[in-house]
């Protein structure tokens, strides 16, 4: 039962930063398309790396998550073999 709020817990808080993310996207088109009717081209460049901010966020924290989930994993293990 433990598992499965954890699991619930992170579905949901991963659907909650999935939509957060797509809500951008049209702020950000908007910017962009500002900008370059204004003749400002240079925009794109930020645009970029916020687009590679938010594209390794959540491999980020889905890698800490499972280090620190194979090291208790690791850590219970042994901890069992000494018995």
């Amino acid at each position: 039962m433990k598992n499965f709020a954890r699991v619930t817990f992170l579905l949901l808080f991963g659907l909650l930063v999935h939509s957060a993310t797509f809500a951008q996207c049209a702020m950000c088109r908007a910017s962009v398309e500002n900008n370059v009717s204004n003749g400002d081209t240079s925009i794109g460049a930020g645009l970029n790396n916020g687009i590679l901010y938010l594209f390794l966020m959540p491999y980020l924290i889905a890698g800490t998550i499972g280090f620190f989930w194979y090291r208790a994993a690791k850590n219970k293990k042994s901890k069992l073999s000494l018995r």
